[in-house]
């Protein structure tokens, strides 16, 4: 059988002008995934990113692993299909109609670097509607349209696959979870409450053979786990 390990990309710099980008301590995680993969023997045929700075930088990171200790590395390629969901356009388009019960949740928005919790709780919130699809405005992608989005990356992969083939995808955390609903069957929301623990740099793998693929393992973070350093394991 072959195996797609669906990675998450690396902290980003979350509270910042510009989310996209790795902080240092996503860098760090990127490097210690690469080294902990080549420690593991694991070689890959192809490697595919989404086009976002941080997917991709998570993918040049790690691999640069690879190529300091003469591993063959394949080239980087860009499928946007694995890009996450635009969060922020989702919360402009629904955070109006949520206003009337959560009064402040425009402070706490803007300022959710100093506010975690209550980010996380107001933006489930969001989700949540987002996922009913009884809120979506013309022009934002919706739920079904991210999964169909996602479905048809992995079917490009599959389509282009040997049985026998090892790929990896730098991707996020809503695109893991498009393809656990997808490959398991479950529900959206149930999905969607184990989005919020993928660890960054986490692996997650699926087995296929031909266009069957099944979920083999998620949200191993081991190779942080085993530095036994708790500022390497984050969530955004």
């Amino acid at each position: 059988m072959g195996s797609i390990y669906l990675i998450r990309h690396g902290q980003a710099s979350f509270g910042a002008d510009d989310y996209d980008v790795l902080s240092p301590v996503g860098v760090e995680q990127a490097q210690v995934l690469g080294r902990h993969l080549a420690d593991l023997g694991l070689t890959f045929d192809r490697c595919i990113a989404g086009d976002l700075r941080r997917q991709q930088h998570t993918a040049t990171a790690a691999f640069d692993q690879y190529s300091a200790l003469g591993l063959p590395v394949p080239p980087l390629e860009t499928d946007p299909a694995f890009n996450e969901f635009d969060g922020e356009a989702i919360i402009r388009a629904l955070l109006p109609d949520l206003l009337a019960s959560e009064p402040h949740a425009v402070d706490v928005l803007r300022n959710g670097a100093q506010n975690r919790s209550e980010f996380q709780r107001i933006f489930a919130l969001i989700i949540e509607r987002w996922l009913a699809g009884t809120y979506d405005p013309p022009g934002l992608e919706s739920w079904l349209g991210f999964v169909e989005r996602v479905q048809g990356g992995l079917q490009r992969i599959l389509e282009a696959a040997d049985s026998s083939h090892k790929i990896a995808v730098f991707t996020s955390g809503g695109t893991i979870t498009a393809l656990l609903h997808l490959i398991t069957r479950m529900p959206a929301a149930q999905a969607f409450e184990l989005n919020w623990q993928i660890v960054n740099t986490s692996l997650n793998q699926l087995k296929f053979r031909g266009r069957e693929v099944a979920l083999a393992s998620f949200n191993s973070h081991t190779h942080l786990q085993l530095l036994k350093a708790p500022q390497l394991i984050t969530f955004r």
